[in-house]
């Protein structure tokens, strides 16, 4: 969208935003959710106004419907949720932002946000898709390169193990992987399509449809000589397998656990853990924030690999505010491959 395209809408005074009506009980049900048309508060000093064209649905959310502490806030209910979002600046009382800039900013959910300028980041359209600052050139990029390079401290010759591999995150560990000289990478999905888009299309040496039999069985098939990094997206069993298949010194980034994020009972627990004493096993968890300083370097990187075609990035979108809801449940049932998305507006 142009500057002068933006300049030209009308600035509006009501929009859309979705609320969050009840804390889910095991899985999240439409009904938990209710789209609301709210006044739009104008931008005071410092602030801007910005019409968001795409937000991001991350699995992460799933837990801040939930009632509890933890590292992020929980949602409240009968009031807006947010989350990443990109889109263009349609008012401004903030130095530095122009009407029409493109930005991105954590209070999606609504098709108008108020920011804090001080929140908001500058991007470049022309760089990049709009969208591809949520995924590829966002937070689950950076959650990948970091989770792997540093985290997992991974090295060339390295043989990997990535669970929920078609999805956002783990897309991208595997496919940095090779890049960056891995032996091997081997990843998990949950369809005969996305196992195939592994191989086929982000370059795994070799992947499995955790559906279709023991996830340590298959995973014994595809790595016979074990893993030295596993990138866990997953938990449960995945973890229970990896854990048997590390190596001695192996190291596994404890990235996400979605195969619990819906449970209703108390999780299980892999019940192999005394092996990490034996192996001398590095099981370490990740918050994508505390890897700020990679920034710079991270955007770079996957910037370059973008432009020469070295990196395969897919992304599910999903049109209009109103399918929001739907596409978050869908998203915590796998049916994206890549990052999901919701296109709100050009």
């Amino acid at each position: 969208m142009s500057e002068q395209a933006v300049a030209e809408q009308a600035v509006p005074t009501t929009g859309r935003e979705w609320h969050l009506a009840a804390r889910p009980e095991g899985w999240p049900k439409p009904t938990d959710f209710t789209l609301v048309e709210a006044e739009v508060r104008q931008p005071g000093p410092g602030e801007i106004l910005v019409r968001n064209a795409y937000l991001s649905v991350d699995p992460y959310m799933r837990g801040r419907m939930n009632d509890v502490r933890s590292y992020v806030p929980p949602f409240q209910l009968g009031a807006v949720m947010d989350g990443g979002a990109v889109g263009y600046v349609v008012a401004s009382q903030a130095e530095g932002f122009e009407v029409g800039d493109a930005v991105l900013h954590g209070l999606g959910w609504r098709e108008y946000a108020t920011v804090d300028a001080e929140r908001a980041v500058k991007v470049d359209p022309e760089l990049a898709p709009l969208s591809y600052y949520l995924g590829i050139l966002g937070m689950p990029g950076l959650t990948a390169y970091a989770g792997l390079l540093e985290v997992a401290s991974f090295k060339p010759g390295d043989t990997v193990f990535v669970s929920g591999a078609a999805g956002a995150v783990g897309s991208l560990v595997g496919q940095i992987a090779k890049l960056r000289g891995a032996a091997r990478v081997v990843g998990s999905a949950g369809s005969a399509e996305k196992v195939a888009k592994l191989v086929d299309d982000y370059g795994f040496d070799a992947a499995f449809n955790y559906k279709d039999g023991p996830v340590r069985d298959q995973l014994t098939e595809a790595a016979p000589e074990g893993i030295d990094v596993y990138f866990d997206n997953v938990g449960g069993d995945h973890l229970e397998a990896a854990i048997s298949a590390l190596k001695v010194h192996g190291r596994a980034t404890l990235c996400g656990a979605i195969s619990q994020y819906n449970s209703t009972g108390a999780p299980e627990g892999p019940r192999n853990l005394v092996q990490a004493i034996g192996k001398r096993l590095r099981l370490q968890g990740m918050l994508v924030g505390d890897h700020a300083a990679l920034q710079s370097q991270f955007v770079a990187e996957m910037a370059g690999w973008l432009k020469d075609g070295s990196l395969h990035y897919d992304e599910t979108v999903v049109d209009g505010v109103e399918d929001a809801a739907e596409a978050f449940i869908g998203l915590l049932r796998g049916d994206n491959t890549g990052k999901m998305v919701v296109k709100l507006a050009s």
